[in-house]
């Protein structure tokens, strides 16, 4: 006949899981005898009329104002009036084989990238300039350059 596969470790084992769900099932049991009860009524929490936290729900009758759901503003409102800004500045770099440049902001004193394909009259370095700022791949690039005559 074989032997009960059931060892004195395996028993022990089993009796500890054992006593542990009867301890949890007793803890369960004494927090469901000594909670108020009431579920979510009594968790809820209110806000009254003047900003503070409460138990009770606010009164209807004391809501102060009414809230036109026209007057309120969903984002940036847009910019009406957009003023073309011309910047100018000097070119401080350009190398004509390369066909790039750099020029530098005369109010900001920024340097912004320009490259030939964006240049509208032919500059030299030193010459006072206008132009656009476009977003470019590794920033501001300077396009529609043009030289300024003195």
């Amino acid at each position: 006949m074989g032997r009960s596969q059931e060892t004195f470790n395996k028993k022990e084992k089993e009796k500890k899981r054992k006593e542990k769900r009867q301890i949890k099932q007793l803890k369960k049991e004494e927090r469901k005898a000594s909670s108020d009860g009431g579920g979510l009524d009594n968790m809820m929490a209110y806000v009254d009329e003047h900003g503070n936290i409460s138990d009770t729900p606010p009164d209807p009758n004391k809501k102060k104002q009414v809230i036109k759901a026209s007057s309120i503003q969903i984002g940036v409102p847009k910019k009406e009036d957009q003023e073309d800004v011309v910047n100018q500045g000097r070119v401080t770099h350009y190398n004509s084989d390369k066909g790039y440049g750099f020029i530098k902001d005369l109010l900001s004193q920024e340097n912004y990238f320009f490259h030939v394909n964006g240049i509208i009259d032919e500059v030299v370095e030193s010459d006072k300039v206008t132009f656009d700022l476009e977003r470019g791949q590794r920033g501001m690039n300077a396009v529609n350059v043009k030289k300024i005559t003195e």
